[in-house]
């Protein structure tokens, strides 16, 4: 062989060593300068260093990408071509206020997508195009205000959601229509207000559903009826006054745990009721009923329900009772005085039938 083989061979090992005689280095000419490549696990380090940009040259092989912490501002379209095998992609701590359309094209195997901690206060209508085996998507302590229709469409095997910690107002019918296989949804410290009839469906399969820390004053009555699969509702620190008992019987689930500690509760015998009831249904179970204290009225505030719930219907069965007693009373003294009226005309009756035959005309 020509010695100008030999002078290429040395360049090369110099620049690029083989894995057996350097197991940490990848090659220089497959990993962007500002990261560390593990060649032999596939991983790429790229975390807090003050990227402005999706670093160019990235080993088409790798598993897991690490670019939290950097100031990417926004993720460009395609900005991760040619990734084909990346399963795990974190982006938490990153400046993101922005992902442009196509952005994740040509990631359909990722399988985790870390986007926490960021800026975003929305997300394109073609987000999930090519996410379809992403199982856990983290987006919380973002600026989330709105949820698109179209968002989540196509993530057929999403298992969790994380959306805590973000600005939602509410959340509209078919939204989640596309995550037949959620089991965990996590949407509490929003400003969800109301749960509506249709927001909560196609989604069989959810376990936990964590909505503590809102605003919720109002749940539709079957805006739970398609969970049939659910084991935990977190419902605690919202602004729920009032329950309808229906709301919660239109779980048919093997059994639910429900927290709804820290409500302002206005305490009354319908509440009484409605609690009472809950209690006595064999698949629901409130965790925190102990917790559970009154808000109004303002004597029993602070107080637990558990405490004062026996009570709060005396009043009313007080006044039940007198206005029975009452037509009771009314009722007999009216069969009495028909009685008395009864009598007093059957004997006049008998005092002028004689007279009525004394005067009569003999035949």
């Amino acid at each position: 062989m020509s010695p100008l083989f030999f002078i290429l061979l040395g360049l090369l090992l110099t620049f690029c060593p083989p894995p057996y005689l350097f197991p940490s280095v990848a090659c220089l000419r497959l990993c962007p300068r500002q990261c560390l490549c593990h060649e032999h696990t596939d991983l790429v380090d790229c975390n807090s260093q003050g990227l402005e940009h999706v670093p160019r040259g990235l080993p088409h092989g790798t598993w897991l990408l690490e670019l939290g912490g950097n100031n990417l501002s926004e993720i460009c379209t395609r900005a991760f071509s040619g990734l084909w095998s990346l399963r795990v992609l974190l982006l938490a701590h990153s400046q993101i206020r922005d992902i442009q359309p196509q952005a994740f094209f040509s990631l359909s195997y990722l399988e985790k997508l870390d986007l926490s901690w960021n800026q975003l206060t929305s997300l394109p209508a073609d987000f999930s195009t090519s996410l379809s085996a992403v199982r856990n998507l983290r987006l919380q302590h973002n600026r989330l205000c709105h949820l698109s229709a179209f968002s989540f469409e196509y993530l057929d095997n999403m298992e969790k959601l994380d959306l805590s910690h973000n600005c939602l107002v509410s959340v509209g019918p078919g939204v989640f229509r596309g995550l037949s296989r959620l089991r965990q949804l996590y949407m509490h410290n929003n400003r969800l207000a109301v749960l509506q009839q249709g927001s909560l469906d196609m989604m069989p399969a959810l376990e936990v559903l964590q909505l503590s820390q809102n605003n919720i004053s109002q749940i539709d009555t079957n805006a739970l009826a398609s969970l049939y699969s659910l084991a935990v509702l977190a419902l605690g620190g919202n602004n729920l006054r009032h329950l309808k008992f229906k709301t919660l019987l239109s779980l048919h689930t093997t059994a639910t745990h429900i927290q709804l500690a820290g409500n302002p509760w206005s305490c009354d015998c319908d509440l009484h009721r409605v609690f009472s009831k809950i209690l006595h249904v064999r698949h629901l179970h409130v965790d925190d009923y102990s917790n559970v204290t009154c808000h109004d009225p303002p004597q029993l505030s602070g107080a637990s329900l558990a405490w004062v719930d026996s009570r709060l219907c005396i009043a009313e069965t007080a006044t039940v009772l007198v206005i029975t007693v009452t037509v009771l009373v009314t009722v007999v003294a009216a069969v009495v005085m028909a009685e008395r009226n009864r009598k007093r005309n059957n004997g006049k009756s008998w005092d002028t039938e004689p007279q009525n035959q004394s005067h009569s005309p003999p035949s």
